[in-house]
């Protein structure tokens, strides 16, 4: 129950920084990202301090044996840059561009009833379904075959 409350505010505390930044403001994003136009760079504040906080605790909080609420930590395997991360990469900054939106800020957005939120979140857990089906049916042939 611990881990849940913590969990919990965690979240919330992830939220409301991302309102107050007004990162949950499609215009705003989109105006950020438009530095060949009417750029607005006030979210590079926030970009920058949220690097310096993580280039400052990330390796003091890695020199812990595990995390206080968990078994091990959960830090990427490997280092490889492969084909379906630059894939997803390049997705994710086109649909940041489009929608003005990235799934953080979307979800924080729903606490609003924002719209454009709302269809973001669902596209994205369509997306998201859609793929582990794909993702499923490419295992089933793959070693249908073997």
């Amino acid at each position: 129950m611990r881990k849940l409350i913590l969990s919990f505010l965690a979240g919330t505390l992830f939220g409301l920084g991302l309102c107050v930044s007004q990162m949950i403001d499609p215009q705003k994003v989109i105006a950020f990202l438009d530095v060949s136009g009417n750029w607005d760079p006030s979210l590079a504040f926030v970009m920058i301090g949220a690097l310096l906080v993580t280039v400052i605790s990330f390796p003091l909080v890695l020199r812990r044996p595990s995390p206080f609420w968990g078994e091990c930590f959960a830090v990427p395997a490997t280092r490889k840059i492969d084909g379906p991360l630059i894939t997803g990469s390049i997705l994710f900054g086109i649909g940041w561009g489009l929608a003005g939106l990235c799934p953080g800020p979307a979800i924080a957005g729903l606490a609003y009833g924002m719209h454009k939120s709302i269809i973001f979140v669902l596209a994205m857990i369509s997306g998201m379904i859609i793929y582990q089906i794909w993702s499923n049916w490419t295992i089933s042939k793959s070693s249908q075959k073997e």
